[in-house]
């Protein structure tokens, strides 16, 4: 094979969803009861989990997308707050893909593809914390979708 530069000048050609780029927005991480939690803490804390995705446009009129996935993790055990982490996770997409199937591509897969990314900084940030890390089970992205489209409407795309 050559390394030929593309024919007339041309970018090649690149599929319809591109991740350009992605970052931690935000994170927060605190431990109100510290550091008395930490000697008095006789069990597991019980995680609970919100999630939400959120998908905006960069540019006017483009094709490139900010998607966020926003993670927030609140343990508690023996009637006190153990910890509470927020993650704000983002990618910086570009999608080139007919309009009605923008929104599942935005708010489908391209937190499918944010999303390990995302666990495994809120897995170190609880283990680094002093707690028992925070593995987050695979998210069904679809299902996620479908039940807010059924609450009502288009949701997460601003």
């Amino acid at each position: 094979m050559s390394d030929l530069p593309p024919m007339n000048g041309q970018p090649a050609p690149q599929g319809p969803l591109v991740l350009n780029l992605q970052y931690t927005k935000d994170l927060s991480f605190e431990v109100p009861g510290a550091p008395q939690i930490f000697s008095t803490l006789r069990e597991q804390p019980r995680v609970d989990l919100q999630l939400d995705v959120q998908a905006r446009p960069i540019q006017e009129g483009g094709n490139v997308y900010e998607v966020s996935l926003q993670i927030r993790a609140d343990a508690q055990a023996e009637n006190q707050t153990c910890f509470i982490a927020e993650l704000t996770y983002c990618g910086i997409f570009t999608v080139t893909v007919d309009q009605q199937v923008l929104e599942p591509v935005l708010l489908v897969e391209c937190p499918r593809l944010l999303f390990p990314f995302a666990r495994n900084i809120l897995a170190d940030i609880t283990r680094d914390g002093g707690f028992p890390p925070v593995m987050l089970a695979p998210i069904d992205f679809v299902a996620l979708w479908q039940s807010r489209r059924a609450e009502g409407g288009a949701v997460g795309t601003a």
